[in-house]
C-alpha cells in the first residue's frame, strides 16, 4: 500500500459512492489505474465496500452497549453466539471489568429490555451485562484517519 492508495481510501471514505472516473482526476492518474487499485485494495482485504445504514432513519430509535461479563472458558463461545445476532452490530472482546462489549440497534426501548433478558440473558457463560443506552449519536463515522 503505497500514498495513492491511501488517497483512494480517503476519497471513498468522505465519498464511497464516489466514481472511478472521479477519483481518478481528483489524484491525477487513469481511470483504470484507480480501477485496478480499487479491486486490490477489496481483494487484499484492506477495505471492504458495504452500504452502511442509518438505524434511526429506518425505525430503529434504540442503540445500546452492552457490557457482558463472561464465564472465563466461554467467551469465544458468547462473542461468537453475539456476533451471529442481528440485533448486533459490533463486538469486541476486551480487557477490564466487562470481557465483551456489543453495540446492538433495536426499535424500542422495549424491545431492548425484551433481547437482553430473552437472548443475551440465556447465552451459556453470561454471567451479568450493564447497559448503556445511547441518547443521541453525536459521531457515526466508520474510517481511519489515514
Amino acid at each position: 500500500m503505497d500514498e495513492l492508495d491511501l488517497t483512494i481510501i480517503q476519497i471513498l471514505q468522505s465519498n464511497g459512492r464516489a466514481s472511478n472516473a472521479h477519483i481518478a482526476r481528483k489524484v491525477g492518474v487513469s481511470e483504470g489505474t484507480v480501477r485496478r487499485r480499487l479491486k486490490t485494495l477489496v481483494k487484499d482485504g484492506y477495505i471492504k465496500v458495504v452500504a452502511l445504514p442509518d438505524p434511526e432513519v429506518l425505525g430503529y430509535g434504540t442503540e445500546a452497549l452492552v457490557g457482558i461479563q463472561v464465564d472465563p472458558d466461554k467467551i469465544d463461545a458468547v462473542a461468537t453466539a453475539l456476533q451471529e445476532l442481528k440485533e448486533s452490530s459490533w463486538v469486541s472482546v476486551t480487557t477490564g471489568s466487562f470481557d465483551i462489549f456489543c453495540w446492538v440497534t433495536l426499535p424500542t426501548s422495549e424491545e431492548l429490555g425484551n433481547f437482553l433478558k430473552a437472548v443475551v440473558g440465556t447465552i451459556p457463560g453470561v454471567r451479568r451485562t450493564e447497559t448503556f443506552v445511547s441518547l443521541s449519536v453525536r459521531k457515526r463515522h466508520y474510517g481511519l484517519d489515514i
